[in-house]
């Protein structure tokens, strides 16, 4: 007769079931490695796999809702994506808290190891991330020096940030940072490249000036370049500015300046405050040397009309103080004065009376 097994014992036949399930499920991956102020990260659950198993990567720091991409890419990826497995690449989206889990099948890429396992944000940042990834039974080969061309193209992001200041307004030269974002279409990374900033001003040919750029651009990548550009002193109206690269110009940004209207305030004032000036100068001269009341000279009397029919007043002649001789005693002479008088004139006859006044006419009186 079979005994039916008591709760007590189902419960122990059920934690050894437990214990034994955990210890025959396969290592769960590891947690990918912090990383510095906020960077993106990626881990891998395996590091070495064949080709056709399927690996789990994990991704935190990353920009939320951003698209990443993930790529089996040989060499290093030394050439840009052209090592890379393009056609088994997985996109996933990251999630609010800047996590993504990703399953990438392993592929063979094109290029020999050593591999790595690509990591690149579609948009937002452009981050990249690449780890490392030993792909068994592909083949393994030197990296291969960084050589090929650089080939830079314009794409989006043409600008000019800033503006004037009160002393553009009076004349002062303005000037602006010109941005442009670019990316290298070529097989070689762009080291510190050397642009050429042009300012055209109107219909004129641009002036062309060297700019360097401090950055790199990876093969297949693209950065933002920033240059300043200034204008001369008091330039106004419509300017062009163009970047190149090379031979081949890749953007231009019109500029339009405002006339430093500071400039014809001041000149204004000039030919108003100068004149006044010079003329306030002249009248405070003259007010100097022209003769004073009482000096000697000729001057107008300050009496009363003289009367018609009392006939004409005495010649007043102005008697002039004899000069002293050189070398002798005395006072000096005095100063001569400004006008000589006038010789006397001589007297008119007065005209006989020939009738007796009339009651209206005025009456003189002769000597007592």
């Amino acid at each position: 007769m079979s005994r039916t097994p008591g709760p007590r014992a189902v419960s122990r036949l059920g934690a050894v079931l437990a214990a034994l399930a955990l210890a025959l499920l396969p290592a769960a991956p590891a947690a990918p490695a912090a990383s510095a102020a906020g960077k993106p990260a990626v881990a891998l659950s395996l590091q070495e796999a064949a080709v056709g198993t399927e690996l789990t990567a994990t991704g935190t720091g990353w920009p939320a809702r951003t698209l990443v991409m993930l790529l089996v890419c040989g060499q290093n990826m030394i050439g840009g994506t052209n090592s890379c497995a393009n056609a088994d690449g997985v996109a996933v989206t990251v999630a609010d808290d800047g996590r993504f889990t990703a399953r990438l099948p392993v592929v063979a890429p094109p290029k020999p190891c050593p591999c790595v396992v690509d990591v690149t944000s579609v948009n937002g940042d452009q981050s990249t991330v690449a780890v490392p990834l030993k792909i068994t039974g592909h083949p393994v080969a030197d990296l291969p020096a960084e050589s090929g061309t650089a080939r830079l193209a314009m794409l989006t992001g043409v600008r000019l940030r800033g503006g004037d200041g009160v002393l553009t307004w009076f004349g002062a030269p303005p000037s602006r940072r010109f941005t442009a974002t670019v990316g290298n279409l070529g097989s070689a990374p762009v080291k510190d490249p050397v642009f050429q900033l042009g300012t055209a001003h109107g219909v004129f040919a641009p002036q062309w000036e060297e700019a360097r750029w401090k950055g790199t651009i990876p093969p297949g990548g693209k950065g933002e370049v920033g240059l300043d550009v200034e204008l001369p002193a008091g330039a106004h109206g419509d300017y062009t500015v163009s970047l190149k690269y090379g031979e081949t110009v890749l953007a231009t940004q019109p500029w339009g300046v405002a006339r430093p209207y500071g400039v014809l305030l001041f000149w204004g004032l000039l030919l108003v405050v100068v004149p006044t000036a010079l003329f306030r100068l002249g009248m405070a001269v003259v007010d100097r040397v022209r003769p004073r009341p009482g000096a000697p000279g000729r001057h107008r009397p300050t009496g009363p009309a003289p009367d018609p029919a009392a006939g004409p007043a005495p010649a007043v002649t102005a008697r002039l103080p004899k000069a002293t001789p050189a070398g002798t005693s005395g006072t000096p002479a005095p100063a001569l004065p400004w006008f000589t008088p006038d010789p006397p004139r001589p007297r008119e006859p007065r005209p006989p009376q020939t009738s007796a006044p009339s009651d209206h006419s005025p009456t003189t009186k002769g000597p007592q």
